[in-house]
């Protein structure tokens, strides 16, 4: 709305100027420089000049001609001018802030979908699998994924802890429900025991540790590159509300307005002379580029590396399927876990109850179930590099910022008489200077001293983004990234090869990684009696997800669960 008020003001001002005098010379009143000045400035203003006269008291626009300026008006036009420069800064920045701030709403949108499904699709894996301790399990799952939010979203939680506090939570559930169930109930301080030995009895093997190298990989990367991206706007908005020093207030007056005052109402400074005024003003602008190009480069690479184990769509998509994958192991090893946790917390004082049974309804409002089928060209993925590419294009934009406003809004056309600072010429004379701070040395308009405490600061503030955002970066080839577990440091190989962690088929298969897109939700209508009969082979053998063969317990109910465990993780082929 700005720019347009700018450019219909600009046109206006050209129409007003039709009917005045465009050369100082012969020029016998100053009816249409009044009349610009109080259409610039908003109003009447007293005490301005008839006709021209001489102007011994002005500080900037001073001439050997009849002047229609006085003091006063410099002032208020000086104030103008940087307004003006101001203007035409932000209308540049304008599509740069826009591409930033819409993707960063898009991608924040884009990861609480995310979270709310991967809640979901836990939710419906309790519900459908192990029914009796799925309400028990609906806190531990919520907590969880608001934690997963509030640390993408940039709050100080540990991944780790919630990682280690959920499996905590998680296992007095599995004990009573799979691995010592009745229709009973232990008592608190019993739970709180069991809660404690699952450091000492590991009754989920390594996953813990695969989830907290997952969410590690994944959620870090994801957090740092919206960090990133609100930085970009906060450097926007610092350079379009930048305070110029007297110098350049004083330069923009004698190339804007000036020529007001000699009745040169249609002039528009020469190139050469809008870029040392422009390049002088925006010195300090100009430091940004090497730390601003550096800042793209650095996101760009970020988002490349985010794929696979490093892809936080991936991670939340599947995580229930880790979760599945730890509870069958407790419950496949509950003689020895049942034997581990008496040893350790004895045998528990039961009271006769009813568990109650799951009241998860994924068709209610609020459950976020009703995500719409999202094409190829709107996975998270895609959209980060349809992102990248559009940025890209700005990586030099604070380098040539002041030669675009120049050329784009404020000086002559080439071939065209032009202001050079003290009339009306063919072109400008003078030596020319370049950008950025030391290049102003040799500046004849602008003189450019000391630095801007404020562009200081937000340098400062790329150097640590860059910095953050390179260290997230994995490398192309192999990489280890230490997970302390519970009982010391784990350390994972991680490779660019497909395997299981990855989400890939057993290893030897020869398939394909496996890509995860958002897409449909779960079928709301599953149950345990639909899938019964699916994928059991071999006489009770159950193959999973990766089209690993596990030989099931005797018992029917665990060939049921593991069947139902099979269907849910089948992979979306795209």
């Amino acid at each position: 709305m700005g720019a347009q008020r700018g450019s219909v003001g600009f046109r206006c001002l050209l129409l007003l100027a039709l009917f005045g005098c465009t050369r100082s010379e012969g020029v016998q009143t100053c009816e249409e420089v009044r009349k610009l000045f109080q259409w610039r400035l908003a109003g009447a203003v007293k005490g301005l000049p008839d006709s021209p006269r001489a102007g011994p008291d002005l500080q900037v626009c001073t001439s050997k001609k009849p002047t229609c300026c006085t003091r006063k008006m410099e002032e208020r036009y000086q104030i103008a001018a940087c307004q003006d420069l101001q203007q035409v800064l932000q209308t540049s920045t304008s599509a740069l802030k826009q591409l930033i701030a819409r993707n960063a709403a898009a991608f924040q949108e884009t990861l609480e979908t995310l979270i709310r499904q991967a809640e979901n699709y836990t939710s419906i894996l309790f519900c459908n699998a192990y029914r009796n301790m799925a309400l028990e399990a609906a806190a531990s799952v919520q907590e969880f994924f608001t934690d997963v939010g509030l640390y993408l979203f940039g709050a100080d939680v540990n991944p780790e802890e919630f990682v280690n506090r959920f499996f905590d939570s998680l296992f007095p559930l599995v004990y009573n429900h799979l691995i010592d169930p009745g229709v009973t109930d232990s008592s608190p301080e019993y739970s709180e025991c069991v809660r404690m030995a699952r450091k000492d009895t590991s009754p989920f093997g390594n996953i813990p540790q695969r989830v907290r190298a997952q969410m590690g990989r994944s959620l870090l990367p994801s957090r740092t590159f919206l960090q990133a991206l609100n930085l970009g706007i906060e450097v926007i908005n610092t350079t379009d509300h930048l305070h110029f020093s007297k110098e350049c207030g004083r330069a923009l007056l004698r190339m804007q307005y000036c020529p007001y005052c000699q009745g040169l109402t249609l002039s528009q400074p020469c190139m050469g002379y809008c870029l040392n005024v422009a390049r002088g003003c925006l010195a300090h602008v100009a430091e940004l580029n090497p730390h601003w190009h550096a800042y793209i480069r650095s996101l760009e690479e970020l988002s490349n590396a985010m794929h696979g184990t490093y892809d936080v769509e991936h991670v939340l998509l599947n995580f229930h399927l880790l979760v599945n994958d730890a509870v069958f192991q407790a419950h496949s090893n509950g003689h020895k876990i049942l034997e581990q946790v008496n040893k350790i917390c004895g045998r528990p004082v039961r009271a006769p109850t009813q568990s109650p049974r799951c009241s998860f309804d994924p068709s209610k409002e609020g459950h976020g179930m009703k995500i719409s089928v999202r094409n190829d060209e709107e996975t998270l993925a895609n959209r980060r590099k349809d992102f990248i590419n559009s940025l890209r294009l700005y990586r030099s934009f604070y380098g040539g910022l002041a030669d675009q406003l120049c050329v784009n809004d404020l000086a002559a056309a080439a071939g065209l008489p032009c202001w050079d600072g003290e009339d009306l010429a063919r072109s400008y004379t003078r030596h020319v200077v370049g950008n950025g701070i030391k290049a102003q040395s040799g500046n004849p308009e602008v003189k450019v001293k000391g630095s801007d405490p404020v562009i200081n600061q937000i340098i400062d503030k790329l150097k640590h983004i860059i910095q953050l955002l390179q260290g997230r970066s994995p490398k192309p080839d192999k990489w280890e990234l230490l997970a302390l577990g519970s009982g010391g440091g784990v350390v994972e190989q991680v490779s660019g090869d497909c395997d299981d962690e990855d989400g890939c088929e057993g290893s030897g298969s020869g398939e394909a990684k496996r890509t995860v897109k958002i897409t449909h939700s779960m079928p709301e209508d599953m149950n345990l009696s639909d899938v019964e009969h699916i994928h059991q082979t071999d006489g009770g053998s159950i193959r999973d997800a990766a089209g690993t063969r596990r030989v099931a317990e005797t018992e029917p109910a665990t060939l049921v669960l593991m069947a139902l465990m099979a269907l849910m993780a089948l992979p979306v082929l795209w």
